[in-house]
């Protein structure tokens, strides 16, 4: 019986429960957020995102470079087409 009172005072009183749970949530996140291996953590991520970044930005140029290769050389191959019926007219 001092489990079912016990749980029916919780009830009337949860509003007041989750505010402290809060509370509570806030404190202990706090703390988590500031500890040593969390930061630790987090740098190591933001490292690792930055490599990966410059790795993509890289291979984006590299692309890049290529695909203007191909258009010139396109280009240059419509120009020789087009001087060749030219001469042939």
């Amino acid at each position: 019986m001092v489990n079912k009172e016990f749980f029916d005072k919780c009830v009337e009183h949860k509003h007041a429960l989750l505010f402290a749970a809060g509370i509570a949530t806030a404190v202990v996140g706090k703390k988590v957020l500031e500890s040593k291996a969390v930061k630790d953590a987090a740098t190591q991520g933001m490292a690792t995102v930055m490599s990966i970044r410059k790795d993509a930005e890289e291979c984006f140029q590299d692309i890049k470079e290529n695909a203007e290769d191909i258009v010139v050389d396109a280009h240059e191959e419509d120009k020789k087409e087009i001087y060749v019926e030219a001469e042939e007219e």
